[in-house]
């Protein structure tokens, strides 16, 4: 705990019970902030303040880090990011699954690049411009950046269906290296999708070059989550190790009936791993994943929603089944006459969920798609979720955990200094939650519904979310990685 000095706070958060994200008991106590700086932790009951806003039997918590986003063009273009502010989120670390708004000018991206896009959205060439338009326009929430390998691919090779060239590596990796030097904290890569399916691991490994001299992190969505999951878990060791830098294994999952109960097996794969090089995981709390509709993932899938569909758009929301049925067709047949689309997929088991979530070092993100007409409810969902259901209701680790995997460990995984705990001198980012009634309630039938027990929320020390509804400030940064993690 901290002692104030006697210039006034702009607020104090009063009587609340303090959970501060390093995965330490909470403690009653009360926040003082001023300007954009949490100012002192501990008994403030006389000292001055601007505002005291009485918070007690809430819990004051940092404000929580989704490790894992879609939100790129979504920051731009519905700065208010109710989705997010709504849940207790204060940053998103977007760019993930290979995917990014930059650096590519096209008029139509090939999926899943166009998951990101709305209405011409790819028109920076330069990653240094995308970031440029985020500090011009900020959003109500930070923002920590990666540049994708597929969006890389795009910009660079006229025909994705190939491994490149080596002018062609060349050229992604200048690509890279702009990108890094202008404020992107990592590269992520999606060899799953078809952008990048043709690319060799020594495509990545010689494009991600530049990871080791900016000190950026490197996050996957490995190249297989259901059968040859142990091979994508070596190869992205491997990268790991041959550029000697931090790895991000995204949305860990094993997919598929047939691979149900394997989780038994990536977890110590991935736990060895982290003793001898720097790795981390993040998850979300659902048996049910969301990406662009394809025939690999239907079959594999119990069973496939609609999100959206461009040549037929009253079909969001709708069972794929249900639709097949109509058409007279298989399930796998029909899918290619509702490209492009995007789907939701039933394909994990609860004990696996169950599992990754409880493993020590598993950060929380939402995989959420924006865009999407009918999203998955991870989108509004996912932190409160974890609290809520995972933590207080079925007792899977404390709520102090809970809070942990969402805010310190993800932090410093991310090197974001400065952020995710409740500590003095640390950014005023804070969520403040009702432990007794934090729910989610979105679902897969009402996808959009706000969270219960969110009281407020700050970014930066000015208040984005109270009374369940966006405040008007867009107080929100782009963040850089800090090499001291």
């Amino acid at each position: 705990m901290s002692q104030p000095d006697a210039t006034p706070f702009d607020y104090i958060l009063a009587g609340g019970t303090v959970i501060d994200g390093a995965n330490t008991p909470g403690q009653r106590a009360d926040v003082g902030v001023r300007g954009d700086r949490i100012a002192a932790v501990g008994d403030l009951s006389a000292s001055a303040a601007r505002r005291r806003i009485d918070v007690s039997g809430k819990v004051v918590a940092p404000g929580f880090i989704d490790s894992h986003t879609h939100d790129d063009n979504y920051l731009l273009k519905h700065r208010h990011m109710t989705p997010k502010i709504s849940q207790g989120v204060t940053t998103v670390v977007t760019g993930n699954c290979g995917i990014s708004l930059a650096p590519l000018a096209h008029a139509s991206p090939p999926a899943p690049l166009d998951l990101l896009d709305e209405g011409g959205s790819y028109r920076f060439e330069r990653f240094s411009d995308y970031l440029g338009a985020l500090r011009a326009t900020p959003a109500a929430v930070n923002a920590a950046c990666m540049v994708g390998h597929s969006t890389l691919r795009a910009a660079v090779m006229p025909d994705l269906q190939r491994e490149a060239t080596a002018d062609e590596v060349q050229a992604m990796r200048s690509l890279a290296d702009e990108a890094l030097a202008s404020g992107a904290i990592g590269i992520s890569t999606g060899a799953f999708y078809p952008p990048a399916a043709r690319a060799t691991t020594e495509e990545i490994i010689e494009v991600c070059r530049p990871l080791n001299t900016h000190g950026g992190i490197y996050a996957t969505h490995m190249r297989d989550e259901g059968e040859h999951i142990v091979q994508a878990l070596e190869e992205t060791f491997r990268i790991g190790r041959e550029l000697d830098v931090p790895v991000v294994i995204s949305h860990h999952k094993v997919m598929g009936q047939p691979n149900f109960g394997r989780s038994a097996e990536t977890l110590p794969l991935i736990e060895a791993a982290m003793a001898k090089q720097d790795v981390s995981l993040d998850a979300y709390p659902y048996v049910a994943g969301s990406t662009m509709l394809k025939q690999d993932r239907v079959l594999l899938a119990g069973r496939t929603i609609i999100t959206w569909c461009k040549p037929y758009p009253e079909l969001s929301g709708r069972d794929l089944d249900e639709v097949a049925a109509e058409r007279g067709k298989s399930k796998y047949d029909v899918v290619q006459e509702l490209q492009p689309a995007g789907a939701i997929y039933f394909m994990m088991d609860e004990p696996d969920v169950q599992r990754i979530l409880s493993f020590g070092p598993t950060m929380i993100g939402s995989d959420g798609l924006p865009h999407d007409e009918r999203p998955h409810p991870r989108l509004w969902g996912t932190f409160p979720r974890v609290l809520g259901h995972y933590s207080r209701d079925l007792g899977l680790f404390p709520l102090e955990t809970a809070v942990w995997k969402m805010t310190g460990l993800t932090a410093a995984k991310f090197g974001l200094a400065g952020r995710g705990q409740v500590q003095p001198g640390y950014f005023a980012d804070l969520a403040v939650f009702d432990p007794a009634t934090v729910a989610d309630a979105a679902t897969f039938e009402r996808p959009t519904e706000r969270a219960a027990g969110i009281h407020s929320v700050y970014v930066n020390g000015a208040p984005v979310w109270e009374d369940q509804a966006f405040t008007g400030q867009h107080a929100g940064r782009v963040l850089n990685r800090s090499r001291m993690t």
